[in-house]
């Protein structure tokens, strides 16, 4: 079985795959969740073919790590973002997970304040990609992020307005902070009964500020975030993601740093 702790491959955005890997088995880990956003980081290219996969599931292997999830974010409110998450899904299907995390889609951009528009075009969209999920064997599970689900009380309703079993939510508490401006220790609650995915997220600043350390160096208390978990049925992966104060990165050796300190920081709540 995996180990439930695991890594997301974002936290190395603007670094190679092999940096990546590199750097989260040096941590500790050995799981991970892989990375193939088009335009933001691809770790894995949505259109590999055969060669580049066996590289990269050789890859892993030779550094004792189990792949448990895959981060394909498209817009998914609109049918061009649809058809590239198809490709994430394909390339989640190759890997042999069963669970693909991808947002809503839909940003808003300066001027616009339609976001009932935004979310009624995802909602005309989300069953085909459902359908499509469910032939690959697929949980989809969205991402607390931006305009359509800032939220875990956003997410439980807009995952009931669904009614699929295979899409569930990845909570994320520091996207809950930041998109949301709620209190993550009491969102959490919300979003765990409809919960797929766990992205480990600690947060600085509050409501808009992109402070994402490592993970027991901001503001979150995480004995209250696992006294959530704990309490309630979600088994599934809890993925480690730093994304500092965004671009440019830090240096590779401080976030091979950041990685291995949330490393040893969580082995206190997740057991290996």
């Amino acid at each position: 079985m995996a180990d439930r702790l695991a890594a997301l491959t974002n936290s190395y955005h603007s670094y190679s795959m092999e940096e990546a890997v590199e750097g989260i088995a040096g941590a500790g880990f050995k799981s991970i969740e892989l990375t193939a956003v088009r335009g933001w980081t691809e770790h894995v290219s949505l259109d590999a073919d055969e060669k580049e996969i066996t590289r990269i599931k050789d890859l892993l292997a030779r550094n004792g790590l189990e792949p448990v999830s895959l981060s394909g974010h498209s817009d998914l409110a609109t049918d061009a973002g649809v058809d590239q998450f198809r490709k994430a899904m394909d390339l989640a299907q190759t890997f042999g997970l069963s669970i693909v995390n991808t947002g809503t889609g839909g940003e808003l951009h300066p001027g616009e304040e339609d976001v009932e528009a935004l979310r009624k075009a995802f909602l005309e969209r989300v069953d085909t990609v459902a359908d499509d999920a469910a032939k690959r064997g697929l949980k989809v599970c969205l991402e607390i992020h931006g305009h359509i689900l800032p939220s875990g009380k956003a997410g439980a309703q807009l995952i009931k307005d669904i009614g699929r079993d295979n899409v569930l939510l990845n909570y994320d508490p520091g996207n809950a902070i930041h998109y949301g401006g709620v209190d993550a220790h009491e969102d959490i609650d919300a979003a765990l009964p409809y919960t797929g995915h766990i992205h480990i997220k600690d947060q600085i600043g509050g409501f808009g500020v992109w402070n994402f350390p490592a993970v027991g160096t901001g503001e979150i208390n995480w004995d209250r975030i696992f006294a959530s978990i704990n309490a309630s049925d979600y088994t599934g992966p809890l993925s480690v993601e730093i994304e500092f104060q965004g671009e440019p990165w830090p240096p590779l050796e401080d976030v091979n740093a950041a990685m291995k300190q949330s490393y040893e920081f969580l082995r206190r709540y997740i057991p290996a």
